[in-house]
């Protein structure tokens, strides 16, 4: 399977994030995007709430202006962000009263977003979810069925 080079980088960034315990999505720094933007927070500016999906001024200029950061436009990124979130089970955007998950850090929880924002990533690449683990438990028999199908 082929893939872009801004996917390998961003799995690969999130998929260490995940296993040497540093994702938070709490954190600007730790979260999908802040991981994905080497640990900065620079793409928090691009709107006024961490979990929005609407573009500030900041960030509509950067949009406009075609900047990519880490191969994302800064609405990509809102996007991506709002995906983990919503996979951990937060609400967005982000405040006080609104849901969140018992233990925001928990492997379980991490994965839930993790799992969302991979198959987010690869929708956004044109390529199958990577994760997408259906496959590996087709039997022989579904295989020729679907082979067959193909090519009656």
């Amino acid at each position: 399977m082929n893939t872009s080079q801004r996917l390998e980088n961003a799995l690969s960034k999130l998929y260490n994030a995940f296993h040497n315990n540093t994702l938070n999505p709490e954190c600007c720094l730790q979260c999908a995007v802040g991981n994905i933007c080497n640990n900065t927070d620079s793409w928090k500016h691009f709107s006024d709430l961490h979990g929005s999906l609407q573009l500030n001024y900041v960030g509509l200029v950067h949009q406009r202006l075609g900047r990519l950061v880490n191969g994302f436009t800064p609405q990509q990124l809102l996007e991506i962000e709002a995906t983990f979130l919503k996979g951990c089970g937060f609400s967005i955007p982000l405040n006080r009263k609104g849901t969140k998950p018992k233990n925001p850090t928990s492997k379980e929880t991490l994965f839930k977003g993790l799992c969302a924002v991979v198959e987010y990533l690869c929708a956004l690449d044109n390529i199958e979810n990577v994760m997408d683990y259906k496959k590996i438990f087709e039997t022989e028999e579904q295989l020729k069925m679907n082979f067959t199908t193909l090519y009656t």
